[in-house]
């Protein structure tokens, strides 16, 4: 086994981590079609702060390439390219096609491809196997192989992808086995071994679907006791000396899997003339919440006879998730989207986005540290930076007692903080 030599294709917050992983174990080629993120590599340079491990770049297995011709060696293919969705709410699987072209016009006899990317249930075998025959000539699971192991990297927790459960399958017993096999060089976690590539496939989305109805739970409690006039925190502080309640909080969600993989279930279920009541419900209370603080910030800003096209509005982080440098589906965006309708002046703020990557959203709005007394302040995502805010630092950010403090996250238990400004959490 260890004579196999291996490509990863695509090298962003999964892909990397897996080629750093495979390259201390095979001879293994990062590959990308993106010339500048391979310079990049090359250059022993990485922008990507999901993947910062840097003794990676000592190994003379693991080489980075943009070149087609470097794939004609290989005989392991592992695409971990993004599946993401469109405006529709449809999967957008351009980059999965794409990357199963390239494969394909490569492929050999006896080689094996292994998918990564989050698909629905029968995508692999259905639309992928047919792109690797079209343009290989070879015939499935008779020329080559095919397997399935979902990715499970969660950006910004910091684990390593050697210590994460892994599943794996393939497109028949020996394949499985070989997968299995080949993720335990890697993995020092359990590898556990699907009964199918279509199991595979559905663990993977019903994982992070089931994560989003819990948390749009917790988000519809919130909605409700914000109409009560109670604390959501308070109360799941009660709730949580139950044994066997839950620990879910309220929330914006989004990225890359929890805010995208329910409807990569629900349009395969929707083909199968099913139409999913409880996922999608959960779906559009999660998708609403960046709308929804920033409507509650508009009602309070014209309780205290502010005009709105007057008010400063501070907004702390920006990215999906804390100490994460990726806006994809960010529901901040949300809220910045909603408050410019109403010509309000914003001071946005967060220390590890890219800059770049956030103007290509709001050109000619920029990130910079807050710097004037504002009537509100958002702290929408709970990087360790915005941990460090005491009162001072607050009440020196803020005009006056009539300021408002926008607690997304739930952050401060200060009681100066609650007690001087109108505070709300969720």
């Amino acid at each position: 086994m260890l004579d196999n030599k291996i490509a990863i294709i695509g090298l962003g917050y999964v892909g990397l981590p897996l080629a750093l992983a495979f390259g201390e174990k095979f001879k293994t080629l990062g590959f990308d079609i993106n010339r500048k993120r391979i310079k990049e590599l090359q250059n022993k340079n990485n922008s990507n702060l999901l993947s910062k491990k840097k003794s990676f770049y000592k190994s003379k297995k693991l080489k980075f390439s943009s070149n087609k011709k470097d794939l004609k060696n290989i005989n392991i293919f592992i695409i971990t390219v993004p599946t993401p969705i469109k405006n529709n709410k449809e999967p957008d699987l351009s980059y999965l096609y794409s990357a199963s072209k390239i494969v394909g016009n490569c492929l050999k006899k006896n080689d094996l491809v292994i998918y990564e990317s989050t698909v629905y249930p029968g995508l692999t075998e259905e639309k992928c196997v047919p792109f690797l025959e079209k343009f290989s000539g070879l015939k499935f699971n008779a020329d080559f192989f095919v397997g399935y192991s979902p990715e499970r990297i969660s950006p910004g927790d910091g684990k390593d992808i050697k210590n994460i459960n892994k599943v794996v399958s393939g497109s028949n017993p020996k394949t499985a086995k070989f997968v299995y096999d080949l993720y335990k060089k890697i993995i020092k976690a359990k590898v556990y071994k699907a009964i199918s590539i279509k199991v595979a496939e559905a663990s993977k989305v019903i994982e992070n679907a089931q994560r989003d109805i819990n948390i749009s739970f917790i988000n519809e409690i919130s909605l409700i006791c914000s109409r009560i006039g109670i604390s959501t925190s308070d109360v799941l502080e009660a709730a949580n000396t139950k044994w066997n309640f839950l620990n879910f909080k309220p929330g914006l969600v989004g990225g890359h899997c929890i805010s995208v993989d329910p409807y990569y279930l629900t349009y395969k279920a929707k083909k199968l003339k099913y139409s999913p009541k409880v996922i999608l419900s959960g779906r559009n209370i999660n998708d609403q919440m960046g709308h929804y603080v920033a409507r509650v910030l508009l009602k309070k800003l014209k309780k205290n006879n502010l005009k709105l096209s007057k008010c400063l509005v501070g907004i702390l982080g920006v990215t999906f998730k804390e100490n994460c440098n990726d806006l994809r589906g960010s529901k901040v965006l949300d809220i910045i989207k909603t408050l410019k309708k109403f010509k309000i002046k914003l001071n946005v703020y967060d220390p590890v986005v890219s800059k770049k990557d956030f103007n290509k959203h709001y050109p000619k709005l920029k990130i910079k540290k807050i710097n004037k007394k504002l009537d509100a302040l958002i702290v929408a995502v709970s990087h360790k930076e915005f941990l460090k805010l005491n009162y001072t630092k607050i009440n020196n950010m803020l005009k006056n007692e009539n300021s408002i403090v926008m607690d997304v996250k739930s952050i401060f238990n200060d009681k100066r903080i609650k007690n001087k400004f109108d505070y709300w959490s969720l």
